[in-house]
This record gives structure tokens, C-alpha cells and sequence, in this order.
């Protein structure tokens, strides 16, 4: 039985749409759980960073503040200290009226 070019160009392009589809849905099984378990492990590693730090008052002061973030109405002329870095921050006013954590 001989082909002619049409039919051999239409069985040679359904093998690889076949070997494509193959491949994609084992594919996704092979990398799957290793992708899981690293997406696992940066929320758990971040978890624990934002666990450890909440924003919160604390006397006169903020801990925790994310800088550049709008600070809340008690906080306003107030210091605060960078969750991350640990400088200090003071809410004060834009001259757009926002009101939000500036480096000293």
C-alpha cells in the first residue's frame, strides 16, 4: 500500500500532534508535586515572616509599617518602625492630602 504525499504529510502531522498531547498531559504529573511542594515551601518560609510581625501600636510608637503604605488616622505625626528593615518611619501628610509612612 503506498501513500501518496498528502495522506503521508496528514499521518506524519497526526503522530505529532499526538506525541504533543502525550506529552503535555504527562508532563504536568512528572513536575507537578515538585512544583507543589516548592510553592509549598516559599508561602510557608513567607508565612513565617509575616507571622512573626504584625502591624500593630506599641506606646507611642508602630511596629511593622510597610513603608510608603497610608497610615492609619492614630498613627498620623506619629514614628514607626519598617517591618523588614527596621528604620524608622514617620506618618505624615503628602501635599496630595494622603497621609502615609515617610523615611526620616
Amino acid at each position: 500500500m503506498s501513500l501518496h504525499v498528502g495522506e503521508h504529510f496528514l499521518l506524519k502531522r497526526l503522530l505529532v500532534s499526538a506525541t504533543l498531547v502525550a506529552a503535555a498531559l504527562i508532563a504536568p504529573a512528572a513536575v507537578g508535586p515538585a512544583t507543589a511542594s516548592a510553592v509549598a515551601a516559599a508561602s510557608v518560609s513567607a508565612g513565617s515572616s509575616t507571622a512573626a510581625c504584625s502591624y500593630r501600636r506599641d506606646g507611642l510608637v508602630w511596629r511593622c509599617i510597610t513603608p510608603g503604605a497610608y497610615c492609619p488616622k492614630a498613627a498620623r505625626t506619629k514614628y514607626g518602625y519598617a517591618k523588614v528593615t527596621n528604620r524608622r518611619y514617620k506618618c505624615s501628610v503628602y501635599s496630595n492630602g494622603q497621609w502615609r509612612w515617610k523615611r526620616l
